[in-house]
């Protein structure tokens, strides 16, 4: 029954990325562009499900009042910061994935924590930015502190098993909220280097194929690999250098996990080389990621469409 609904939620989101643009009213106009047009709709759609599956199926350790507590913090807060400094207007949208992102991953059973965690995810946008553009993946950023700071915060990377057909899904929704954000090469070169790392160790060590392909289907990597690596406003400009990013990336978790023996080797590696990401940019220049700009990018290519 489960898997039923996700095969038809999965089509559904399919659905509505390929359907012609219909305007024929001013309810369908708004609706048309508050989810046609921001990745960040696809994004939280998306969050939002797999949370649902996770608590209702695969009982997560996180509660509902500790994933109402993480929203309401994460919304309190990036409405304090929206005043602070003195931003146009309010926008949920950012802020409403940090949150979910962290009801997905983070773990502790202390409240205080959980809203520590939330302000410093969502304040970490406001001040930890170079050129205007965001150090630090948020939600990776609030997560790691916490975790370095405090032993009393955890995430647990095997919470989602290792079923294929719901990696499948997982990497099937995640690649519909990528593409929709302009960022499915960094994704796909951190799976293609990370995935073959693991394959050659286990070349190398005599290892039997089944111990990577199970390493692989693990929902933890899917989800850090769609959800969190392609942030488009955390990586580089340029395709060149999102791709030797993701090589990075991929390097530094395979020497945190295999070498250094530490669990969490993909929050760890994208912390570490977030701030080389203005060096990336210098050295490989491209143009920068602008929410607005890819709003106005996809109406446009679909009136070319329809003309």
């Amino acid at each position: 029954m489960v898997q039923n609904c996700l095969r038809l939620y999965c089509f559904f989101l399919f659905i509505k990325a390929k359907t012609p643009l219909i305007l024929s009213s001013g309810a369908t106009r708004f609706f048309t562009k508050f989810w046609r047009y921001d990745p960040r709709v696809y994004q939280i759609t998306v969050l939002v499900a797999l949370l649902i599956y996770g608590v209702g199926w695969l009982d997560f350790e996180v509660s509902a009042t500790q994933a109402v507590t993480i929203l309401v913090a994460v919304l309190l807060t990036q409405y304090i910061c929206t005043y602070v400094f003195k931003l146009p207007k309010f926008d949920p949208r950012s802020s409403l994935i940090s949150g979910l992102s962290l009801c997905l991953l983070l773990r502790t059973n202390y409240y205080p924590l959980v809203i520590a965690a939330a302000f410093i995810t969502i304040a970490s946008k406001f001040t930890l930015r170079l050129r205007g553009k965001h150090i630090f993946n948020p939600t990776n950023f609030g997560l790691v502190t916490m975790m370095l700071f405090t032993d009393l915060v955890w995430v647990s990377p095997g919470q989602w098993g290792s079923a294929a057909l719901l990696g499948f899904l997982i990497a099937c929704l995640g690649g519909l909220v990528v593409n929709r954000a302009s960022r499915s090469d960094v994704t796909y070169a951190f799976l293609g280097f990370y995935v073959s790392f693991l394959l050659c160790r286990a070349l190398w060590l005599g290892d039997p194929l089944s111990i990577p392909i199970h390493q692989i289907q693990s929902g933890a990597l899917l989800i850090f690999s769609f959800f969190m690596i392609s942030d488009p406003k955390t990586t580089p400009d340029s395709r060149r250098g999102r791709i030797l990013f993701a090589f990075l990336i991929a390097v530094g978790a395979f020497i945190i996990h295999f070498l250094l023996y530490r669990t969490n080797g993909l929050l760890w590696s994208l912390a570490s080389l977030s701030p080389f990401v203005p060096l990336i940019d210098r050295l490989l220049p491209g143009n920068r990621y602008e929410w607005e700009k890819v709003k106005t990018k996809l109406i446009l290519e679909k009136q070319e469409v329809l003309a």
